[in-house]
């Protein structure tokens, strides 16, 4: 016979309430693993003074990807 509980009034036994035990903590652990990653494949953000500037960086960036990707 297997130890029963009871919970609101019902008798639940207790390979029931391990069993939501370990579902509950590792569905809370998979859902706060997951999440936005577009965030941080932005990268940070560019802090220019002009708009001329900013291309600028931009541009530099862009012909510096594609130097490392070439090799």
């Amino acid at each position: 016979m297997v130890a029963s509980y009871n919970i609101f009034g019902r008798q639940i036994q207790s390979h029931w309430l391990s069993m939501a035990t370990l579902f509950g903590t590792f569905g809370v652990a998979m859902y706060a693993t997951s999440g936005k990653k577009a965030a941080e494949a932005k990268g940070p953000p560019i802090n220019a003074s002009s708009k001329e500037e900013e291309s600028f960086i931009q541009d530099f960036l862009k012909e510096a990807e594609s130097k490392s990707e070439a090799k």
